[in-house]
């Protein structure tokens, strides 16, 4: 299964690149003007001949043309013979590596039973076991002893034209920990979903791993372990190769877009490159924005206005701390101070609520949140804190699974006429709560969103459907509208604008079946309505540079985005309509050299 990448250089070059769409550039392309993608991505079989013939590939894979029907049941097939969700990884990797896209059209065709071997949950597994399932590469890493190269490093990358990168330094990769080098299944991961999502150009993705160290003993005893063996640098190694990083990313690609991904500490980055980098963290960006997409719809349908919502969060860390802060940006927009807007939140973390006056020292990015009005009482539970506040919304960011247990959700039904329940936390292991759970202890009526997927569940003779708040309904739109309007940051008006798009994209029978979030099986629609709703954000704070796109309205300018997507349906009629082109050039040339021999 596995082809030759452009890295390995043991495929002769053929004539034309095929299948390397720059949908992100003006549609009409001369001949041979495209980045290259590799030489595997010749070997699709639904090729027809007289295309093998001039790509220099005809007699270097069976004769005849498939369809793509027939290429679909052959892998589809193939991938639901392994009797596991590891295997299933290691064969999606593979067919992405040997045919990328035939991987992008059976990955957009059946996205719900794709996505999740492709990324959470099974990446969780397949990052655990990388070192030791490890088979092709498949993007970047660079070392600490890197430091001082980093460019000339960078320069090894064989494509010309990247648009996005997604980095990650493996130290909280999802809920498991310090994972080191094992970490790069996330960039990998991530950046398909780019491309499967919102039509980013798969030659176009960069997946970075950054290998500083890990903590992690047992990764660095193992002796099939890939990565340094040695400890995590200090915080000041970190940040002056990160400053080193930044600067020759975009010396090489100076409209590239970087996305940190699942950093322990993401915020010194975020605080220090923000302003100067088209750059944002999926993990508290993100998570924050499609959160809020879904808490104003459940704000909606609860029927209390914002201000009297009281939120409980268990967990505050990045992601928790994260996401309220998108809330209260949401709660300002509806009107109240962002003083006001604060005081509807309190965070609990293993140590209980979290207070000005608990006697710890509070890691910085808890402080906002920090309570003062406790007068000097201490809730150490989380059912402590339920009782004291009486919340209308709980949120789950602490990778603690049942952490919402019968007794509290049956409080939040007794408290609400809606109670707002997101256990939010990855895998379904370590979710705080069910859906059949939040349904069945709110006789059901809990707004119920959670990071994790869940199946509908019927609940005396009424069919509930669980909301998932899912990173991939925003993260692929907000890159994409970055990269679009050409973006110099990602700025915050820019990422509250991909949730808002949210509700937008909710259809009426969405609505009647009590979805928060659109159907995933849409996610590409949702994608062209996000990356609209970013680049109007941009457009507004002055930091778009493809001016042209204000003049647009916003029905032109969305079908403008769609226009640009890749589409891994069309990447052989590209290469036909090449050919045609040149057909008819030499045709039009040889009616000439004739016109001139007749004088």
């Amino acid at each position: 299964m596995a082809g030759r990448t452009a890295t390995q250089n043991a495929v002769p070059q053929s004539k034309a690149n095929y299948g390397s769409i720059v949908t992100h550039h003006p549609k009409k392309q001369k001949p041979h003007s495209r980045p290259h993608t590799g030489a595997e991505a010749h070997y699709d079989t639904t090729i027809p001949k007289p295309v093998r013939k001039y790509l220099g590939t005809y007699g270097l894979f069976p004769p005849e043309p498939d369809t793509y029907e027939v290429q679909k049941k052959r892998c589809l097939a193939q991938l639901r013979s392994k009797q596991t969700n590891i295997g299933k990884f290691i064969y999606l990797s593979q067919l992405r590596h040997a045919n990328m896209h035939l991987f992008y059209r059976i990955l957009t065709d059946h996205f719900t039973e794709i996505t999740p071997l492709v990324y959470t949950p099974v990446v969780g597994e397949a990052c655990q076991r990388w070192s030791e399932i490890y088979m092709q590469p498949e993007g970047m890493y660079l070392s600490y002893l890197d430091k001082g190269n980093i460019a000339n490093v960078l320069k090894n990358w064989p494509q010309e034209h990247v648009e996005i990168t997604v980095v990650t330094d493996g130290s909280r990769i999802l809920g498991l920990g310090d994972l080191g080098v094992n970490g790069m299944g996330i960039p990998i991961g991530k950046l398909a979903l780019y491309t499967g999502c919102a039509g980013i150009r798969p030659e176009g993705t960069l997946p970075l791993m950054i290998d500083l160290g890990t903590s992690n003993k047992a990764f660095r005893e193992d002796p099939m372990y890939l990565g340094s063996r040695r400890d995590k640098v200090t915080a000041e190694e970190e940040a002056d190769f990160l400053d080193e990083l930044m600067e020759a990313l975009k010396e090489r690609w100076p409209d590239i877009v970087i996305q940190f991904e699942d950093w322990k500490n993401p915020f010194p980055a975020l605080q220090r490159y923000k302003d100067h980098y088209a750059m944002f963290n999926d993990d508290i960006q993100g998570t924050g924005s499609v959160i809020m997409g879904g808490i104003i719809g459940a704000v909606q349908q609860s029927g209390l206005a914002a201000k009297d919502h009281r939120a409980v969060f268990l967990g505050a860390g990045s992601a928790g701390v994260g996401v309220a802060q998108q809330i209260v940006d949401y709660f300002v927009h509806e009107g109240m101070t962002e003083e006001d807007a604060k005081k509807c939140f309190w965070l609990v973390d293993s140590k209980g609520l979290v207070t000005h006056d608990r006697g710890d020292k509070l890691a910085e990015h808890k402080v906002y949140f920090a309570r003062d009005d406790n007068e000097g009482q201490q809730y150490k539970s989380l059912e402590e804190v339920v009782d004291y506040v009486k919340p209308t919304i709980i949120m789950g960011l602490s990778t603690i699974g049942g952490a919402f247990t019968t007794e509290i959700l049956q409080k939040m039904g007794q408290m609400n006429d809606r109670p707002i329940i997101f256990p939010l936390s990855n895998p379904v292991s370590k979710s705080e709560c069910t859906f059949e759970e939040a349904i069945v202890n709110t006789e059901g009526r809990a707004l119920f969103a959670s990071g994790s997927p869940f199946y509908p569940y019927e609940y005396k003779g009424k069919t509930y459907h669980p909301g998932q708040g899912n990173n991939m309904y925003v993260f692929p739109g907000i890159g994409l509208g970055t990269i679009l309007c050409k973006a110099v940051s990602v700025t915050p008006n820019m990422i509250y604008a991909s949730g808002e798009a949210l509700p937008t994209m909710i259809t009426e029978e969405e609505k009647d079946i009590a979805l928060l979030y659109p159907q995933i099986t849409r996610i590409r629609d949702v994608s062209a309505r996000v990356a609209l709703y970013v680049i109007r954000a941009a457009q507004k704070d002055s930091v778009d540079r493809l001016h042209h796109l204000r003049d647009m309205s916003d029905e032109d300018l969305e079908e403008w985005i769609k226009e640009r997507m890749y589409d891994p349906h069309k990447a052989v009629e590209s290469i036909e309509d090449e050919l045609e082109s040149l057909a008819k050039d030499l045709a039009h040339t040889r009616s000439l050299q004739g016109e001139k021999s007749n004088l």
